[in-house]
Formats: structure tokens, C-alpha cells, sequence
């Protein structure tokens, strides 16, 4: 049987694509490598955040189905690539799921067929990779014999107002007539479809987004530095200066940065850059190195506030509060709570910590034990730092039943709490 669109790689991203994909009436194939998440999907449970049990029950219900047989791709018009790209040891993107992705469409590629590439990576890849995979398994070309384009994705996990079918979608094709063939694939379940002149502009939008985001953390990462050392309160200066209505965008320092985004995908256009131009992207390289350190500069301020307290860090209770990357969900992809508690052992603290989104958490090198009541095991600790504000705490009133109560979050206010 034939579908509309078969969806490479079933996570954050692949997964709620194919939601959308299925509630606008296509016929929708998800395929992965992983058996255990297919036969998941297929008895109707879910494992990413933004999609419930019962939302894989519906698209399962209106004709949702996954796969690991590769040879079902050649049943589909269209086919989605949306697997993983982490950082290699050189410090650009880890293409081997991307390769494996493209060599199973390659071997079932049918003249007409569409595929899009929406994994993060550099600029040059859907044209230098992709295609040439393509055209070699298939004896196809590009542009001629099949389509090829680019489409960054632009999921948001925990994101309640943009999801799929409202954020605007990048599209760039091979040729003029790819970027309007992908168009109108994804102009049949998103509201808002913006064309590229190629590809190249479609994936270096996706880095512009996230470097844009990645240097501004960065910049006020750093102020927080300063501004506690001058004895200036940064959440009220930002405070003020969003009150201006044009010219500024607010960003706030933090613990460090998580997820897949920003700590990541600057990377590639700064590996890219180095190894094609041969010089460095300073402004990407220089937000790098601040980001990185402040699961440092936090574990340095913890040790100051306990000996402010009369306390050794060596032996002393630390507690963290939130250790995912962002707020409300259980994603744990690159949070500078796995670094903090690292530094924080290595003073000598005994770490444990609290999230009601994460069961078990698992830190090289440092035995952390999970806590199963907020208001107790803060109460208890010599110290408790907030890492990420969920909704699901009452900060204002966990800072007035700890000892000493540190927030990263700028999430507290009076003086029961010492803020980043």
C-alpha cells in the first residue's frame, strides 16, 4: 500500500511531524532503527514529551504506522529525514545517522519521489552528502529524476503556542522546482511555507536562529559575572530594558545552556567555516567558551555561599533542583546540571536532587541520589540551587524552607534567595 510520506527517525522532532502530517489527512509510515520505540509506537505509547499516550493512539487510530523494514520507504511519495546530528570528536556534526537514513532511502528511491532532509547540520550537506548518495544508489538525478530539499527543523519541545503546524516552515530546494515540490508537501499541513533560494540558505538559517540565540546567552552569561561583583541585580536591569517596545530582545544568563540547539548546532557552522575558509567564527567560538563555564562559575558561587555560612563544601549537602535542559519536560540532552554536579563532587559536595520529570539520572563519575520530596530534601540540604524552574515548584516558598537557597533562574524574589 501505498502512503503520502514515509518519516525517517521517530524523536522529538520525526514524531510530532508525523502527528501533524497524519491529522491533516495523509497516509503516514514512520520508520526507525530502533525496534523497541516501533513496537512502542504501534501499541499506542509515547516516548517524547510533547506527544501523550493518547495522542499516539489517535495517529495510530487515523492510519499512523511505524517500521523498521527499510523497503516499505518505497512506498511512499515523499520521504523525511529527521535523525539525530550530535557533535563528533572534531567538533562538527556526527553524520553517521544522517548517512544511514539517506543510504536506506537511496535503495528504495523511485523516480518522482521527494526527500527532504530536516537534520541540523552544516551548510553544504543536503548537496554534498545527500545527493551524491542519492544519484550514485539510484542512478537518479536530483532535480530531474526526483526531488531534493532542505527544512530545518524548528520544534520547540514543551512548547505550548508553536508546534508543527503554526511555526513557519524553511523550505530550500536542489532546484526551483524541488523548493516548490517540498512547498507544497508541507504546505498541506503547515500554515506558513518560506522558500530559500537553495539549500544552503535553508541550512544556514537554521544556524543563524540558534548562533543568534547561542551568542546573546552568551553575552548575558557574562554580564551576570560582573554585575554580582559590582553589586548590580542583571534581572533588573534586564527587567528595565525590556520595557523599551523596539531595538531589544530579552535573554537571560543561566547555569549554562542545553539541549541540541545552542550548545551544539553553532558548532557546525564554526567547524564549517574553519575547515573551508581556514579562519575561525570568533563571535561562535568566544560564546562557546563563556557558555561552557558556567557550570564552573555556579559550582564557584555554591562553595562561596557555604563558607559564607560557615560550611565546608567538602561534606556538605547540595541539592538540585530541575536537571533537564529546559523547563516542563524530561529532556536531559546537554544540561549544565550533569557538569554542575561534577564540579560540585569535586569540591567534595554530596549531590542529590529533585525533578518530577526525571525518575533516575545517571552522572559519570558522581553518585547522585534522587530526592523524593522537594520541601523535605530542601529543607535538609546545606544548600539548594535551583537549575531549572519547573512549574511544578513553589520557588518563593522552597527558598524560605531552605538553609541557603541559590537560584540560577532569577525565578525568586526578596531575600530569602541569592540570585545568578
Amino acid at each position: 500500500m501505498s502512503v503520502d510520506v514515509v518519516i525517517l527517525g521517530l524523536g522529538y522532532v520525526g514524531l510530532p511531524l508525523a502527528q501533524e502530517a497524519t491529522r491533516s489527512g495523509l497516509r503516514v509510515l514512520g520508520f526507525d532503527i530502533n525496534s523497541a520505540i516501533v513496537d512502542s509506537l504501534n501499541a499506542g505509547r509515547s516516548h517524547v514529551d510533547d506527544l501523550s499516550d493518547a495522542d499516539i493512539a489517535t495517529m495510530v487510530a487515523a492510519g499512523f504506522r511505524a517500521t523498521t523494514d527499510e523497503a516499505e520507504i518505497a512506498s511512499a511519495a515523499t520521504a523525511v529525514i529527521c535523525v539525530p546530528t550530535p557533535l563528533s570528536e572534531d567538533g562538527g556534526p556526527d553524520l553517521g545517522a544522517v548517512r544511514g537514513a539517506v543510504g536506506s532511502v537511496a535503495r528504495n528511491l523511485r523516480p518522482g519521489m521527494l526527500v527532504v532532509l530536516e537534520s541540523t547540520t552544516y551548510p553544504g550537506t543536503t548537496d554534498e552528502v545527500v545527493r551524491p548518495m542519492l544519484e550514485k544508489a539510484a542512478g537518479l538525478v536530483a532535480g530531474v529524476d526526483f526531488h531534493l530539499a532542505f527544512s530545518p527543523e524548528r520544534i520547540d519541545p514543551g512548547n505550548k503556542e508553536f508546534g508543527a503546524h503554526n511555526t513557519p516552515k524553511v523550505v530550500g530546494g536542489h532546484t526551483p522546482g524541488c523548493t516548490e515540490r517540498a512547498a507544497e508537501f508541507y504546505g498541506r499541513f503547515v500554515e506558513t511555507v518560506v522558500r530559500t533560494k537553495g539549500t544552503r540558505e535553508a541550512e544556514m538559517a537554521k544556524l543563524l536562529e540558534n548562533t543568534y540565540r547561542h551568542i546573546n546567552i552568551a553575552l548575558v552569561n557574562e554580564m551576570a559575572k560582573f554585575c554580582h561583583q559590582l553589586g548590580i541585580d542583571l534581572w533588573d536591569v534586564i527587567r528595565a530594558a525590556s520595557s523599551k517596545p523596539f531595538g531589544f530582545q530579552a535573554f537571560y544568563p543561566g547555569p549554562g545552556v542545553g539541549g541540541h540547539c545552542i550548545p551544539i548546532d553553532p558548532n557546525y557552522l564554526s567547524h564549517n567555516v574553519r575547515a573551508k575558509l581556514g579562519y575561525p567564527f570568533r563571535f561562535v567560538e568566544l560564546a562557546q567558551e563563556i557558555n561552557a563555564t558556567m557550570p564552573a562559575y555556579v559550582a564557584r558561587r555554591a562553595q562561596n555561599l557555604l563558607n559564607d555560612a560557615g560550611k565546608a563544601t567538602n561534606g556538605a549537602s547540595v541539592l538540585l533542583l530541575g536537571v533537564t535542559y529546559k523547563p516542563n519536560i524530561a529532556d536531559r540532552r546537554e544540561s549544565p546540571a550533569t557538569p554542575l554536579a561534577q564540579r560540585l563532587h569535586g569540591l567534595g559536595a554530596k549531590v542529590s536532587y529533585h525533578d518530577p520529570y526525571v525518575s533516575s539520572w545517571e552522572v559519570p563519575g558522581v553518585d547522585v541520589l534522587r530526592a523524593e520530596d522537594a520541601e523535605t530534601a530542601v529543607a535538609e540540604a546545606d544548600l539548594v540551587i535551583l537549575v531549572q524552574n519547573h512549574r511544578d515548584y513553589d520557588v518563593q516558598r522552597l527558598a524560605g524552607l531552605a538553609k541557603k537557597f541559590f537560584d540560577t533562574r532569577g525565578a525568586t524574589t526578596g531575600e530569602d534567595a541569592h540570585r545568578l
